[in-house]
């Protein structure tokens, strides 16, 4: 089944300690909430590992996403293929007891909920790592979806944030959005000796994001009422957005693997969108995002027949991310950004070999959440915090080089709660709540050679 590139290594006492370190760092930490806007794995057997890939290139697409110098270790080269299957479940709920409005407003408590109708979003994988012949190169290439969202709320007469836009409510109508981000990643990786290896790669992002109403930009008075509102945000294009990924991957001659890597932030072209103000004339919209930079540090141990055991830690730095890193309202009354924090992930996963033909995984990851209660409301449309991923999948050999991937995930539901936000500050009596759950599928084809 899927296995590591062989080497004769001497143990490294040094590089044991950093990982070390830093993986019982990030355990004593025990908030345990989601790691944001990106997936947790990538491709059918990574999933089925919890994500965790750092130290253990079981596949291709795993390694190459989480750490360029890990696919010098795949046992072969190989073509991997999968396609995923992301159905959120979401609710959300809000409301506004009697006088939180104040002077001049009618005593009214006003309180609902809505459930989302978004639908299952496809996460598509291709990849491919090739051993050079009778060198110390592996190259690969992936291609897949790295993280995303999606909501589609209903308008609402009784849930206050699903209410019209002033004057005829106060909250935002129905909410529509969806984000999809795709990595193109051209890999190289060199085995300096036998127990080491360095990889580096360019990555070259794709992303469209739609947001109705388009709350990131200033709202408009066309009409001249003396309430602007937003408009929509669904007349864009895919923006294009790059950076870069560096790693090291490390055998030692006691069954233990190591791995590091550091993928840059990546930098995108603003995101532009084709709207209109009340009146239904042309405007133009702009908004700025960037990936935050990701850190991972990873272990994995071969030590016990037929087992293989690997752990990652991650560091996703939204904090230094524009568009994530902002907060509150900017001068024109559009919102600065997400109100982000960093955060620190854990993610955990066994592989047992059944069969020579059937392996078995399970994987496990949690993080710490993003998304501060404060910050609810901005993040309506965008409420990534399940606590607790599980994963279970394995691996079926069809013929001698060619096996069937397959992996379930379920994201625990996970909620967050906090007050309206308005210009001057968060609102007395009101609340905004975001409940959200989700199911993973993912199968595919891996052919080696």
């Amino acid at each position: 089944m899927s296995g590591f590139r062989c080497f004769q290594p001497s143990t490294g006492e040094w590089f044991v300690r950093i990982a070390l370190v830093a993986c019982l760092a990030a355990l004593a930490d025990s908030r345990a909430e989601a790691q944001g806007v990106f997936l947790t794995s990538i491709g059918p057997i990574n999933q089925s590992m919890g994500g965790a890939a750092t130290a253990a290139p079981l596949d291709s697409a795993g390694a190459l996403n989480w750490n360029p110098a890990a696919i010098s270790g795949l046992r072969n080269s190989e073509m991997e293929f999968g396609i995923g299957l992301v159905l959120p479940s979401a609710t959300l709920s809000s409301s506004i007891s009697a006088n939180a409005l104040g002077p001049g407003f009618p005593p009214v408590t006003l309180s609902g909920s809505g459930r989302s109708d978004s639908g299952a979003m496809p996460v598509p994988t291709i990849a491919i790592a090739h051993h050079v012949r009778d060198s110390q190169w592996t190259l690969g290439l992936g291609v897949y979806g790295i993280g995303g969202f999606s909501a589609n709320y209903p308008a609402s007469t009784t849930n206050p944030i699903l209410t019209p836009q002033a004057p005829f409510g106060l909250g935002l109508g129905r909410i529509y959005s969806q984000a999809q981000i795709y990595q193109i990643v051209p890999t190289a990786s060199y085995a300096i000796t036998e127990k080491l290896s360095i990889g580096f790669a360019p990555t070259i992002d794709m992303a469209q994001i739609i947001a109705d109403p388009l709350f990131l930009a200033a709202p408009n008075n066309a009409n001249g009422d003396a309430f602007a509102t937003y408009g929509p945000g669904d007349g864009t294009r895919v923006s294009w957005g790059a950076g870069f990924q560096v790693g090291v991957y490390y055998i030692t001659n006691n069954f233990w693997h190591f791995g590091a890597s550091y993928k840059s932030q990546q930098w995108f072209e603003p995101f532009h969108y084709n709207s209109q103000d009340e009146l239904g004339r042309p405007t133009v919209a702009k908004i700025n995002f960037n990936l935050p930079s990701i850190t991972s540090f990873g272990a994995a141990y071969t030590g016990i027949n037929r087992w293989l055991f690997a752990t990652d830690v991650r560091y996703y730095n939204y904090a230094g991310a524009v568009g994530f890193n902002q907060s509150g309202f900017n001068a024109d009354n559009s919102v600065a950004g997400l109100g982000w924090r960093s955060v620190w992930s854990v993610s955990t996963g066994a592989q047992f070999d059944a069969t020579q033909r059937l392996a078995l995984r399970m994987g496990y990851t949690y993080g710490q959440n993003p998304v501060p209660s404060s910050m609810s409301m901005y993040n309506v449309a965008s409420a990534l915090i399940i606590q607790n991923w599980l994963s279970i999948g394995g691996s079926y050999r069809l013929a001698n080089n060619v096996s069937a991937n397959f992996a379930w995930t379920h994201g625990f539901q996970n909620q967050i709660t906090g007050p309206y936000q308005s210009v001057i500050g968060p609102v007395p009596g009101t609340s905004i709540t975001s409940t959200v759950a989700s199911e993973i599928l993912n199968a595919g084809l891996t052919v080696t050679y």
